[in-house]
């Protein structure tokens, strides 16, 4: 009998969460997976092998993607994952260096990654690439002004990234999850420019989002739209991930912007924790 090799696939920040879901996913169907993480190897049995990486580092990608190529040949699947964010803020309640961090793994991370595998894919005349966006990629939250804007940035990119591959046989999907329930919260980065005008509302946002998260889809459905994105004869440019997701996406197409738009201020009840206007003073002419 012949053997059939396996497609090869390399998630980045696969440690926990939505990356680890995914590459076990990716692994029991049937790709040989490389996972990623600033730590690297990991302690415990696993479906997938785990490499160093620093999606933030030229040399630390350049090292990771030429170890899967010397040893494997050939990359089959980017899966894009590796990210943080902002606790809820003010978008002026980070400072520059905070905005750049942000960017810097989230969005540029994600293109050093991709300008690394690309020449091998298109070498072999296929291949795929799946971003982990987010719901904020095409509807922005309030006090989450940073990390909307690398989604935001990642759609746009993937998008125009699968106009120019498709010819040569390399999709580009983006998969936009709602709320899921990882670590990721637990790895915010605070805001480092905190404003005393912004505590009350920055307060009433974060314990919603804390409400939501309690009941909010596990990342395993995150995992099946990789997985669904990746093995679709025809694939779509972008997936959404969890009931939630499609309900955010339909609203934000069919329904009125004005209806969106209270929407989402009441559900994080911003107009009852709105800062006092100053009273009006008469003008001279």
């Amino acid at each position: 009998m012949n053997r059939i090799t396996p497609k090869i696939a390399l998630v980045t920040g696969a440690s926990s969460g939505i990356g680890q879901a995914t590459a076990e996913r990716l692994a029991n169907a049937g790709y040989k997976v490389f996972g990623t993480s600033r730590r690297g190897a990991q302690a415990g049995k696993q479906a997938f092998e785990m490499l160093a990486l620093d999606v933030t580092s030229d040399a630390s990608v350049e090292a990771a993607v030429g170890e899967v190529i010397r040893r494997e040949g050939r990359i089959d699947l980017l899966v894009n994952n590796a990210g943080f964010g902002v606790a809820p803020a003010g978008a002026e309640e980070s400072s520059m260096e905070q905005a750049r961090a942000i960017f810097e793994t989230n969005f540029f991370g994600l293109i050093r990654m991709t300008r690394a595998v690309v020449p091998h894919m298109r070498r072999h005349g296929s291949g795929r690439i799946i971003n982990i966006g987010s719901v904020l990629g095409f509807l922005p939250m309030p006090y989450g002004a940073l990390y909307a804007a690398t989604k935001h940035a990642v759609a746009g990119y993937s998008e125009s990234l699968d106009h120019e591959l498709r010819t040569r046989g390399i999709r580009v999907s983006v998969v936009e999850p709602a709320y899921t329930k990882t670590p990721f919260d637990a790895n915010f980065m605070e805001p480092d420019a905190t404003l005393d005008e912004y505590r009350e509302a920055r307060a009433g946002v974060t314990k919603r989002v804390n409400e939501v998260m309690a009941t909010a889809e596990q990342p395993g459905v995150v995992a099946d739209a990789v997985l669904k994105a990746a093995s679709a004869v025809r694939p779509q440019l972008k997936y959404a991930a969890g009931s939630l997701a499609k309900r955010l996406r339909f609203l934000r197409r069919f329904a009125p912007a004005a209806l969106v738009d209270a929407g989402i201020r009441k559900d994080l009840r911003l107009d009852a924790t709105a800062a006092p206007q100053p009273a009006r003073t008469a003008r001279a002419f």
